[in-house]
């Protein structure tokens, strides 16, 4: 907890860079929670920036629209905090559901969203399992390595790019909803050469377990390094996966739609 006199003060790097910049002048009283914890993977920092900013604005009698939260949220943290981080977790706080997502070389950012069938969406929901591994990392320096790296690995990089394609086809198709679980496999497979920071000894032996115990695929959630592990497992298989990571932390969700909602506004 922090109480300060001006925003100036403040040691959260983002609420201090953010509040100096509305300059607030007749105090603002902010109280952030989670359920989960930060530096895990699930784009919390993005997601806690775009509800700031989110709030801000609405403060000040403005709505804006789910794009300007998402480059306004980049910019933030990619040129005011020179964070080493991504774009796409800033989009999908800010704009919510299942989407695909492209990024132009002029900096354009388009949000085609998937249109799947409301069963098919069921499916896939109930094949999708989260456990927490229990290492919390800095985003931002996994990534500055994955940086550095990233000229020697343009032939992953492409890989997984056509992955998305593929992906999208599997979702869109009446074909085995397993085979998203198979690509998730591939996926997880090129990620780990990106940088010798993405996975460790630990993070290896939890998905190979995971995988023995029935899960089909799987990869590490954000950055690499620790965090959350995405798993798709056949309901049937899933009791056994649970016993078999017994002492990680199960977090059941659901996949949603609204992206960041002001819930209460009061011009």
């Amino acid at each position: 907890m922090e109480d300060v006199r001006s925003p100036e003060e403040i040691i959260h790097p983002a609420i201090n860079a953010v509040l100096s910049a509305y300059e607030c002048e007749n105090g603002v009283e902010l109280h952030s929670d989670a359920d989960l914890p930060a530096r895990s993977g699930l784009g919390s920092s993005s997601a806690f920036l775009v509800g700031l900013l989110h709030a801000m604005e609405a403060l000040l009698g403005k709505r804006v629209s789910p794009m300007w939260l998402a480059k306004e949220a980049i910019r933030y943290e990619q040129d005011v905090l020179a964070e080493h981080v991504g774009s796409q977790d800033q989009v999908a706080a800010a704009c919510g559901g299942l989407n695909i997502i492209r990024f132009g070389k002029d900096e354009t950012i388009t949000v085609q969203p998937v249109v799947i069938r409301k069963t098919r969406k069921i499916a896939l929901s109930e094949h999708l399992m989260l456990f927490f591994t229990g290492f919390s990392r800095s985003a931002s320096e996994v990534a500055h390595a994955q940086i550095k790296n990233i000229g020697n690995r343009a032939e992953e990089l492409h890989t997984m790019r056509a992955m998305v394609d593929d992906a999208l086809s599997i979702l869109t198709s009446e074909t085995d909803i397993c085979d998203f679980g198979k690509l998730l496999h591939e996926s997880w497979m090129f990620k780990r050469k990106l940088s010798n920071r993405i996975t460790t000894d630990r993070i290896d032996e939890i998905y190979e377990t995971a995988r023995k115990a029935g899960a089909i695929g799987g990869k590490l959630l954000g950055a690499g390094g620790g965090g959350f592990f995405l798993l798709f497992v056949r309901p049937e298989n899933q009791p056994a996966v649970k016993e078999a990571l017994g002492k990680l932390l199960y977090v059941p969700f659901e996949l949603e739609n609204s992206g960041s909602q002001i819930i209460y506004y009061n011009e």
